[in-house]
């Protein structure tokens, strides 16, 4: 999916968030018997160090944490992100923050470099707009993960700085680029896909 596929509408909820469609993927809410396919993807060290929050190693305990908390709080989102085939590829989501939404996503090293976290953010970030309501979201990258700063670009976020954040696979603190992107750029950037499609 690019910025100028329609992202299609939902086709049922799972508990309290939609399931999101794609192309390619599907975005679900993660169930406890996704412990174990989550956790073989999230134990690889090169994962942890690029989010804030996955512990290196990572078990099924911790899985199961994740999952045990996932889409508890109003208007928050976690997704599993997985192939048509049903395939676990990854996670994503938004939190609530005091400045809007803030967006986190991570895949599994096999499926690096084919698009799939492009596409579900963009799926992520209509989400957010339409069914939440949210004027702006922010979301960071590790300055040394240019893949990641390119998929965030890629969907419309602007760099607004550099800034500090812990990262609990390193037990520090490391420097993140930070993002921002505002409603009316997402709405600009759909409505110039329309646009250039019927051309």
């Amino acid at each position: 999916m690019t910025l100028l596929e329609e992202i299609p509408s939902e086709t049922f909820r799972e508990g309290s968030i939609p399931v999101l469609e794609t192309k390619r993927l599907a975005l679900r809410a993660p169930r406890l018997e996704d412990a174990k396919a989550v956790a073989a993807l999230a134990n690889d060290r090169r994962i942890a160090e690029n989010t804030a929050r996955i512990p290196h190693p990572y078990r099924v305990a911790d899985a199961e944490t994740f999952i045990a908390g996932a889409n508890k709080a109003g208007g928050e989102g976690v997704f599993l992100v997985t192939l048509r085939d049903k395939t676990i590829i990854g996670a994503c989501g938004i939190v609530n923050q005091e400045q809007g939404g803030e967006l986190g996503y991570w895949l599994g090293v096999p499926y690096w470099g084919k698009g799939y976290a492009t596409e579900a953010l963009h799926a992520v970030i209509d989400y957010a707009f339409t069914d939440l309501g949210h004027e702006a979201l922010q979301a960071g990258a590790r300055v040394t993960n240019p893949a990641s700063r390119r998929v965030l670009e890629k969907c419309g976020f602007q760099w607004t700085g550099v800034g500090l954040y812990r990262i609990r696979a390193i037990n520090s603190s490391a420097p993140i680029d930070r993002f921002r992107l505002e409603r009316r750029v997402w709405s600009a950037i759909k409505n110039w896909g329309r646009m250039t499609r019927v051309s």
